[in-house]
């Protein structure tokens, strides 16, 4: 009881120093002196109507400090910080003439002089300088400049005759000033008309076929951003028609106004002028008429080490290509023609010399590529030069991991791989990983009593091809080659001891993905096999706790005299350990004899027994049997993100998944054995079949330069049929975790309104919606709050407890919903985050009970993570 005081004693201590650090940092106005106004608030008015336009308000020259949720906590912590740290450390000193002499005594006339310069004495105040953020205070000299600004943002927009003003609003008493920066528009400049001054003849020829899609257009008000994006434009078409030296300072624009029209009409007259292409000479600049250029010759060397001339240098030519060598050709013609856009004869692009980049680098066998263009300017001709530069023909690589999970305490995994480029002359680039993890788990159900006492070994070997590999089929026509498509041959298996059931998994996948475009992604699997095979089945009950307590509950029912003068064999099923002396069933004969006693009627038993028992038996049978899936799928990625500073966005991801169709057709033509329950076997395992598909969409909004507000929204289903009454479990669904619910541990929320029954829950249906609120904090620590809701169910399987499945629109008041907040710290490289949920709608409790009842920090769960969530 004593030590629970001194503890109690020394927490109310601690936290009463956090108060008072508080209550002397929340003073807002320390470092504001008396004749200042801390600024508070900018707004902006044009024509008395206020805007709200982020890139306006980034105009104004002189912000009120950062706030969280309104408080000014980068103010405070600076506010923390003492002015003058090593005057207030000499001054202490002073204070008391013996109190420095005892410092000395007791360290060193050194150390006392270096202690002013430490960091509790000074830099801690600098850190807190350095985190903090000053106090913003009234300057009308940068309201003046604001005012500029704004008066040339708007003039760009047309408005040459706008007017400035501001007003400052001042509260005497607290030191407080706002600014409100008033703009009158006045009546805005409209184009008349849009003419052109073409020097070259080849310009003026491409400029009228795509004059119709010009940004500055007859009528429309005059803005300045539409000009720089008409100079963009006529770029980009110019050098993708030909055009290949063509300069973006050949375009300009002279702008008039018609003097003889009425002063007030405002209309202006714009002449676009594109001159000629202009050398700068060692004593002159010469102009010469913009050409459209052909390609003549197009050459390849795959070793840039080589210069062209060697004359030791081997060629060979095919189609449009000469391609360049030494010693030995180590690369199909083929493979590097594909990779190369221009064509002989063909007009200069752009967009051809960006995409033979692309697919070069691409192919995973070069570096990155140097391409050149020699212009003769007499035949308008270009010859262009590709080098390459080959990287080594075999490369070894090694991870090391320390790992932690539900699994595991502690674990360590070393991963060394081996990859071998252009396998067979066309780019193939063939991979082999391996894995091996051991950990340390204080599961019950382990006999090993090292530390070291589970472990996991596996190895994958992929081939990566560079293009689609159909035999018989030309996938050019319809994938073209700029689209990045690339080839996935790979198979792998994985072994397990003392993890859960002992999994055996082997698997092998021939997949296909290209790029059409840079916000659209497909993924193909023709073939996706995954078969896992349960080493030790026996442990079921000692891995599946729940269901062992719930078996062995009924059975405590039966262990009584009376049952077992009628009933002798149960007494076999029954043992007393160590810990208790409560018998409970042996594991494995006692649960498996009691539940073939119970479902056999042999031993009688009531109605809702006889169903826990059943339940729990189906599900031990298919989470211990054996699983063969033989599926396909398809995968569309779409999103509009235009970089990753871009926070106006969203992404849309849509799967469809068949497995068990083609061996159902097989079957057809060939019988396949059957099992007692009439399932078709393969290998004499049951193949699963059923259809899955799955939407997800996230959407971010940029709230303001620095908070975003992101939104993410699934839907998934997994339907059985044919051969199938369940959902494999590597292909059901869970809920919980950090990256979903984050109020719930993964796989503890579900399905439905079932209070986590079971060790692993999971089902064939799931629903999830994620809202979060991120903003900045103090530099690289960001911070955010949540809202989690969505749930699991069974639907259309063998699963018949009406808690646990979807049946109606009413099923969706079982969605859980979970609320909390995070702090997130940016290495640059990855995100470090950690969420704090709590249980705000829990489905699992009575109707009474469900809100906020778990709404407490004892009840909370911390979820860990990688990079933000969506």
């Amino acid at each position: 009881m004593g030590k629970t005081l001194r503890y109690i004693n020394t927490a109310a201590k601690i936290s009463l120093l956090f108060v008072v650090l508080v209550i002397n940092s929340c003073n807002t106005l320390k470092r504001v002196s008396e004749d200042e106004f801390l600024l508070k608030k900018n707004t902006i008015y044009a024509d008395s109507a206020e805007v709200k336009n982020e890139d306006i308000e980034s105009l104004i020259v002189q912000e009120p400090n950062t706030t969280i949720l309104g408080y000014p906590l980068r103010l405070n912590l600076y506010n923390l910080a003492k002015k003058n740290p090593d005057s207030s450390y000499n001054a202490w000193l002073d204070r008391n003439e013996k109190r420095e002499r005892k410092l000395i005594n007791f360290l060193s006339k050194k150390q006392v002089d270096r202690l002013g310069e430490s960091f509790l004495v000074s830099g801690l105040s600098e850190w807190l300088k350095k985190i903090g953020e000053a106090p913003s205070t009234l300057d009308t000299t940068k309201t003046k400049r604001t005012l500029e600004r704004l008066s040339a943002y708007y003039g760009s927009k047309g408005y040459f005759n706008n007017n400035t003003s501001y007003e400052i609003d001042t509260i005497i008493k607290k030191r407080r000033a706002s600014v409100s920066y008033k703009i009158d528009l006045g009546k805005p400049f409209m184009i008349d008309s849009v003419s052109q001054r073409i020097a070259s003849n080849a310009i003026d020829s491409i400029y009228t076929l795509h004059k119709s899609e010009a940004f500055v257009q007859d009528g429309e008000q005059f803005d300045l951003s539409k000009f720089a994006s008409e100079r963009e434009r006529l770029s980009n078409i110019f050098r993708n028609s030909g055009i290949y030296n063509f300069q973006e300072s050949s375009i300009s624009y002279d702008i008039a106004t018609d003097t003889t029209k009425l002063a007030n009409d405002q209309k202006m007259n714009i002449e676009l002028n594109i001159d000629d292409f202009k050398k700068r000479g060692d004593s002159a600049v010469t102009s010469s008429e913009y050409k459209v250029y052909r390609f003549d010759k197009i050459n390849i060397y795959t070793d840039f080490l080589y210069n062209e001339d060697d004359s030791e240098q081997k060629f060979i030519s095919y189609g449009d290509y000469t391609i360049y060598y030494r010693n030995k050709l180590r690369f199909k013609p083929k493979t590097l023609a594909n990779a190369v856009f221009y064509e002989k004869d063909s007009i200069y692009k752009d967009i051809d010399r960006t995409r033979t980049y692309r697919q070069i680098t691409n192919l995973g066998v070069f570096k990155y590529p140097t391409i050149t263009s020699t212009p003769n300017d007499s035949s308008a001709t270009l010859d262009a030069n590709i080098y390459l530069a080959a990287r080594p023909k075999y490369s070894l690589g090694t991870s090391f991991e320390v790992t932690r999970s539900n699994i595991q305490q502690f674990g360590l995994a070393l991963s060394p791989s081996l990859q071998a480029r252009n396998l067979f002359g066309g780019a193939e680039n063939l991979n082999l990983s391996g894995r091996l993890s051991i950990g340390s788990s204080n599961d019950p159900s382990i006999i090993d009593n090292r530390f070291f006492n589970i472990q996991e070994f596996g190895a994958d070997l992929t081939l990566d091809i560079p293009r689609i590999w159909l035999p018989f089929i030309n996938t050019n026509k319809f994938i073209p080659s700029y689209t990045l498509p690339r080839t996935r041959i790979s198979i792998g298996t994985s072994f397990q001891k003392n993890i859960g059931l002992d999994k055996q998994a082997f698997n092998t996948v021939l997949g296909y993905n290209w790029v059409p475009s840079d916000f659209i992604k497909h993924d193909v699997e023709l073939l996706n096999i995954q078969f896992v095979r349960n080493v030790n089945p026996d442990r079921f009950f000692n891995v599946y706790g729940n269901s062992f307590s719930q078996l062995d509950d009924v059975a405590d029912n039966f262990d009584s005299y009376n049952d077992t003068v009628l009933y002798p064999e149960l007494t076999s099923y029954f043992e007393t350990t160590e810990d208790s002396e409560d018998p409970s069933l042996r594991i494995p004969t006692g649960t498996t004899n009691f539940t073939e006693a119970i479902l056999s009627r042999t031993v009688p038993s009531t109605t809702d027994e006889y169903q826990t028992v059943s339940r729990i038996e189906e599900r031990r049978e298919r989470l211990t049997e054996d699983n063969l899936i033989f599926a396909s799928n398809y995968t569309f990625n779409l999103n509009n993100r235009k970089g990753l500073t871009d926070n106006n966005f969203f992404q849309f991801r849509f799967k469809l998944e068949s497995a068990g169709n083609a061996l159902s057709l097989l079957s057809k033509v060939i019988p396949f054995n059957t099992d007692a329950d009439e399932d078709e076997l393969v290998f004499s395992v049951p193949y699963s079949q059923y259809i899955k598909t799955e939407f997800d969409y996230v959407k971010y909004w940029a709230t303001s330069r620095t908070n975003v507000l992101a939104f993410r929204s699934f839907f998934g289903i997994a339907i059985p049929y044919g051969n199938s009454d369940n959902i494999p479990f590597v292909r059901s669904y869970f809920a919980g975790g950090a990256n979903d619910i984050r109020a719930w541990s993964p796989y503890s929320l579900g399905p439905g309104r079932t209070d986590a029954i079971n060790d692993f829950n999971e089902a064939n249906l799931k629903i999830s919606l994620n809202l979060e609120y991120r903003f900045p904090v103090i530099g690289n620590l960001k911070g955010a709050f949540f809202a989690d809701a969505g749930n699991i169910w069974n639907v259309f399987d063998n699963v018949e407890d009406p808690e646990a499945t979807f049946t109606s629109l009413k099923s969706l008041e079982d969605i859980a919903l979970g609320t909390g907040f995070g702090l997130r710290y940016d290495f640059t490289y990855f995100v470090l985050r950690a969420d704090l949920g709590f249980k705000t709608y829990n489905p699992a409790e009575e109707i009474s009970k469900r809100w906020f009842r778990d709404y407490n920090f004892a009840n909370s769960v911390l979820q860990i993570g990688i990079n933000y969530p969506f």
